[in-house]
């Protein structure tokens, strides 16, 4: 199944070169990993195919660059057939709408929200500030999926948000940091799989949630069984968290292969590529 892999949902880039993409990282404080395992494009690109990936969505390392989203749009710009990009603004911010329109106008095709991390620990209570609001409304308004970062708590916000923008996309990174640590039938991630009722919430399936689910993957009392079974295969995505995960690209991608081994076909097929292809089509498309 070596092409089953065609797109990876949640990759990163980090400039070799510092002064001219500077680092800013929200909450003052730069990952850990930015600093040790700095991945540019073209070292991306050389990874991508080593794994078997046709193309990567690159997310912004907001840890390293905040919301200047420059790299991430020269990477996109640079190599529109391998490479979809995500972008970070400050949703607070008066003009959050039309920093919004500018950078989907230079080419990238989501946005993130960054409500927790590495260097930002607990779950961030702006999440659904009102101030917010026009930037919720344009991303509804144009189809711009919204991705967000966060912890289990931000559900109860969220589930605001969605009650107001009904048509808003959001994809939820890491499946919002579920605990799983007391295994089936996990409850304590019954608020999330509260969330499939919401036909926008899309979640984003990598290495922190599939490590979890390798007991027993394709069984319905999995976490990525249960996954399946409450969104749909349609509403979910794999992402290798490459290179903040601590593998390389090819052990996380076959890795990912081997725990979704057993679903069917199709269900991997719209899991690998599918939802990808849906929410954020690149130039090949």
């Amino acid at each position: 199944m070596q092409d089953i892999a065609a797109v990876d949902a949640h990759c990163h880039v980090i400039a070799e070169d510092r002064e001219a993409y500077p680092r800013n990282p929200i909450g003052g404080v730069e990952s850990k990993w930015s600093q040790a395992r700095p991945v540019g494009a073209a070292d991306l690109i050389e990874a991508m195919d080593k794994a078997g990936i046709a193309r990567a969505v690159v997310v912004q390392a907001s840890t390293a660059y905040g919301h200047d989203n420059s790299y991430v749009a020269d990477s996109v710009a640079a190599h529109p057939d391998r490479f979809s990009g995500v972008f970070s603004v400050d949703m607070l911010a008066p003009d959050a709408p039309e920093q919004l329109a500018y950078w989907h106008s230079r080419g990238l095709q989501g946005a993130r929200l960054f409500t927790t991390g590495s260097t930002m620990p607990g779950q961030a209570s702006w999440l659904a500030d009102e101030r917010s609001y026009p930037a919720w409304a344009w991303a509804e308004e144009h189809k711009l999926p919204l991705c967000v970062q966060m912890q289990p708590e931000g559900i109860p916000p969220l589930r605001d948000l969605l009650e107001r923008f009904p048509d808003a996309t959001v994809v939820l990174d890491h499946c919002a940091r579920p605990d799983l640590s007391e295994g089936s039938p996990y409850d304590a991630a019954r608020e999330l799989f509260d969330l499939s009722r919401y036909e926008g919430v899309v979640l984003k399936v990598t290495e922190r949630n599939l490590v979890a689910s390798t007991k027993a993957p394709a069984d319905p009392e999995s976490f990525l069984g249960r996954l399946v079974l409450e969104f749909g295969a349609e509403r979910l995505m794999w992402g290798s968290n490459f290179p903040a995960a601590e593998d390389d690209l090819p052990t996380l991608t076959e890795t990912s292969r081997r725990i979704t081994d057993i679903l069917s076909e199709d269900v991997r097929h719209q899991f690998f590529q599918g939802t990808a292809d849906r929410l954020y089509p690149g130039a090949a498309a």
